[in-house]
């Protein structure tokens, strides 16, 4: 993976999410010649109106970077560390909320978010308020403080700017996922399908060409990886291009964009959502079996024996790499979502020692080579997860 020069030596990619973010908060200078707080005065009621209003009349970016003297009217705080904490995390829960048009949760579940590509429908202003978003999120990072949002893997690829690939499909809408799959994997020639999409705006059905008069140009098995591409670049970055600017022009007026840079997408999600506890019990306790797998299988212990030896940086990563998301639904692991509704986390006997596991993010779903060792089981576990293996062991 090529880094950019970062104001001087940069560091080597590594899965070390811990000294990467150590590295980050040494390139995120303090301000030189400011006062030494912003006073940010809001109603509890008004939260976001409020925050809006006095973020957007900063001029002087470097003023977000002091400290944040936060107080709700009418309360006497004295906790500012924690109150700061505190209004980022209400915030969040506003900015966030599809009530208001700006994101809107995946075809998948209702906790995952991703931007409404008909924001401006709801919203003349929209993108002035994804520039207010984009900076929030770029001042919870450069205070260390969290997001309480979750979002989609192709918005921190884009944020990365990273390309988005098939598989980041599947985990945001599986039917959509599957129809690609098959035309990849069959002459789409008898679909006669153009190199068009309908759009669906309100209940109105228009098309949407992916090329200069693509109505008139026929998918076939020559040019359907092209239109594959195009689709998944239709539906994850051109529709929302300049809600994605707006928001990463007010990121990145705080954190510059080239810094994140070292981490991946899953740990840019650690980064600006936190890595949740994870409820090892909880975990256990709504897993489901399939194959020959039962709970007391000796392959199924040394799997719980290796999550438990687990960091939870570690544990979040398997969860991403399962799940497609490190979020754990707020009454925890009895509520995971799946493709067609509430899916539980599932563990199936498949494949040979010789194999790596491999994952069906819809599903929830892990497929676990019958391995012959602990240690075994360990290595090729923390290699699928960490993408370390030579293959994508995710589809």
């Amino acid at each position: 993976m090529s880094i950019p020069t970062i104001a001087g030596q940069a560091v080597p990619y590594s899965r070390d999410y811990k000294r990467k973010y150590e590295y980050l908060k040494t390139q995120l200078r303090k301000p030189q010649n400011v006062p030494n707080k912003i006073e940010i005065k809001v109603r509890r009621a008004s939260i976001m109106e409020d925050s809006y209003r006095i973020i957007n009349s900063v001029t002087r970016l470097d003023l977000l970077k002091t400290k944040l003297w936060i107080e709700f009217e009418g309360e006497a705080g004295l906790d500012y560390g924690g109150l700061a904490r505190e209004w980022f995390y209400l915030l969040s829960k506003e900015m966030f909320n599809p009530y208001y048009g700006l994101f809107e949760y995946s075809a998948m579940d209702n906790y995952t978010l991703q931007i409404n590509p008909y924001s401006e429908l709801c919203n003349e202003d929209h993108l002035l308020y994804f520039r207010f978003i984009g900076r929030i999120a770029g001042m919870a990072v450069y205070h260390g403080k969290l997001l309480d949002a979750f979002f989609i893997r192709p918005f921190y690829k884009m944020m990365l700017q990273k390309p988005i690939d098939l598989k980041d499909m599947e985990a945001v809408d599986t039917e959509y996922y599957n129809s690609l799959v098959w035309i990849k994997e069959n002459d789409p020639s008898e679909l006669m399908l153009t190199f068009c999409v309908d759009e669906d705006t309100f209940g109105q059905t228009t098309q949407h060409e992916l090329l200069p008069n693509g109505a008139g140009i026929d998918v076939t098995n020559e040019n359907k990886d092209e239109y594959i591409q195009l689709v998944i670049q239709w539906r994850f970055v051109s529709r929302v291009q300049v809600q994605m600017q707006a928001f990463l022009d007010g990121f990145g007026s705080l954190v510059p964009l080239n810094l994140l840079k070292i981490f991946d997408e899953h740990e840019l999600e650690l980064l600006m959502c936190g890595i949740q506890n994870i409820d090892l019990r909880d975990w256990k306790r709504n897993t489901l079996y399939k194959g020959d797998y039962y709970p007391n299988h000796v392959v199924i212990q040394w799997f719980w024996r290796a999550v438990l030896s687990f960091s939870n940086e570690m544990r979040a990563r398997l969860l991403q790499f399962v799940t497609g998301t490190s979020r754990v639904p707020m009454n925890g692991f009895k509520e995971l979502y799946g493709s067609n509704g509430p899916q539980m986390f599932t563990i199936e006997k498949w494949g040979t020692p010789e194999n790596y596991p491999r994952a069906h993010t819809c599903f929830n779903r892990l497929d676990l080579p019958p391995y012959e060792s602990y240690m075994q089981l360990k290595e090729r576990l923390i290699q699928a997860v960490e993408g370390s293996q030579g293959f994508a062991g995710v589809d």
